[in-house]
């Protein structure tokens, strides 16, 4: 009996932690929100080398 109070109160403890959790959160988010910076980058760059090829051509006229 007294291995297993001993096994059991750090398993407690080790699954009460929250800072663990709290940290794989805000990589998580932090990835999100990388992603989305990139999709939208990638995004507005296409658009402005359009328009860029677009003036281009207004000169070359």
């Amino acid at each position: 009996m007294g291995i297993q109070m001993t096994i059991r109160e750090p398993l407690r403890r080790f699954l009460n932690e929250e800072d663990g959790a709290t940290v794989i959160e805000y990589a998580l988010i932090a990835g999100l929100i990388s992603i989305v910076v990139v999709t939208a980058s990638v995004s507005i760059g296409e658009t402005l080398s359009d328009t860029f090829s677009e003036v281009e051509s207004g000169f070359n006229q």
